[in-house]
């Protein structure tokens, strides 16, 4: 919640969150910071004669609670009242710093993108059903198919990504496997290009992204399905999977080193305490080390027979708190930067008291993503919801349209996935 004070009340600790005046009319660096020192005040009671703050409107703190069975995440709490600001200062942090900025620029809007990703999402899709039921009838991984999916997932990223974010969203239930390999191959190129690789690390990464959880083919459905804990020893089979996986692409002509890397590595932890060598830090390899935040950040917002899906920001926030311990610190602030503020598919209030859903980032303008209008002030459902650019859009007063707050989609009633510009006949 944000909140106007005059410059004469500012403390030492406190969070600005937006000046009375364009940021690029002072000299603060970076859109959003904590005041830490009196220098930061007196310069502040300079330029501005009010501010507005992030405030608690809660008492209460609440983090994410993360449970796992063996390595498949089951449950993310939403981020609620001091927990959720305090993360909404590191996000603004975060996505103002230098390095948030791609070397890559969009070259097309989102709906141009869907337009000529669409036909090509759909044939690759067939395909990497098609390589997963190859696998799992017992034949070698086609490294000839999978590459020439992901360079044409990877053109697209490259030009905008957004669209195949919708794509990624777009999810079903009774065929996992294949699909979320798929996901986790898009997750990797966006996150590939957000670190400014060259093309050819990118399609190795997005090959890393496809095909690091083939090894969960030979985990018997009843384990994979079992809506209970697992026991010890299937707990154990899962795990194999890491190993399986390796194996099957080791063998597989031409595979990238890399990509026998992920699935191998793809459940060790930054600080040591995964599986299946206890690899610590750096030693896990940029590939392990990546396809572990997409492996994570695609299981947890997707429903499972045994969780339901968590929202892109509550799965965001468990993420961030798992740094330096299950993930790389850098590489999580980076992949934060890669989803933005408002991750698309994110449910948000508005000041004009409207409810949407993201569904394209801005990336020159963070805070202020394109929405597609859901719920009018008055509750009621926009009969054909509007995509509004919150860069451009004003409330009846005259003030910028602005996010107040991330809502959680259950708790609002709406499906993100049904306001996305791209079908969801799709998957």
């Amino acid at each position: 919640m944000k909140l106007k004070i005059s410059t004469r009340d500012l403390k030492i600790g406190m969070y600005v969150y937006e000046l009375d005046r364009p940021w690029r009319e002072t000299p603060f660096l970076f859109q959003g910071f904590e005041v830490r020192t009196e220098k930061d005040l007196q310069t502040l009671r300079q330029y501005c004669r009010d501010v507005f703050i992030l405030q608690d409107p809660f008492a209460a703190t609440s983090t994410p609670s993360v449970a796992r069975r063996d390595g498949r995440s089951v449950a993310v709490e939403p981020v609620k009242g001091a927990a959720e600001i305090q993360f909404q200062q590191q996000l603004l942090k975060i996505n103002n710093h230098p390095t948030a900025r791609s070397i890559y620029e969009d070259k097309t809007t989102i709906e141009q993108e869907i337009e000529l990703v669409a036909p090509v999402y759909r044939e690759v899709r067939s395909r990497v059903e098609h390589i997963f039921e190859d696998v799992r009838l017992g034949r070698s991984v086609d490294d000839t198919v999978a590459r020439r999916s992901v360079s044409q997932l990877a053109d697209s990223v490259l030009r905008n990504p957004d669209a195949l974010t919708c794509y990624a969203l777009l999810k079903r239930k009774d065929d996992y496997s294949a699909l979320h390999g798929l996901r986790c191959c898009i997750l990797t190129l966006i996150f590939g290009r957000q670190l400014g690789m060259a093309r050819e690390q990118l399609e190795i990464l997005g090959m890393a992204g496809l095909l690091h959880d083939i090894g969960m083919i030979k985990v018997p459905d009843e384990i994979l399905n079992k809506p209970t804990p697992l026991t010890p020893v299937e707990m154990s089979i899962v795990r194999r999977h890491v190993n399986w996986g390796g194996d099957m692409l080791d063998v597989s002509h031409g595979m990238p080193p890399a990509v026998i890397e992920a699935a191998r590595r793809h459940h060790e932890n930054y600080d040591g305490t995964g599986y299946m060598n206890g690899l610590r830090g750096d030693s896990i390899g940029d590939a392990g080390l990546i396809t572990a935040i997409v492996d994570y950040y695609d299981a947890v917002t997707s429903d499972r027979i045994y969780h339901l899906a968590a929202s892109p920001y509550a799965a965001m926030h468990a993420m961030y708190e798992g740094r330096g311990t299950r993930f790389h610190p850098e590489l999580i602030e980076s992949f934060i930067q890669c989803l933005g503020i408002y991750p698309v598919g994110s449910v948000v209030a508005l000041n004009t008291g409207e409810i949407g859903v993201v569904v394209a980032l801005n990336r020159a303008t963070r805070l202020r993503p394109r929405v597609a209008l859901v719920r009018q002030p008055d509750k009621t459902l926009y009969p054909l919801p509007p995509v509004i650019n919150l860069v451009t859009r004003r409330t009846i007063d005259g003030e910028l349209c602005e996010i107040e707050r991330i809502l959680d989609p259950r708790a609002a009633e709406i499906d993100p996935v049904r306001y996305l510009p791209v079908s969801a006949a799709a998957i």
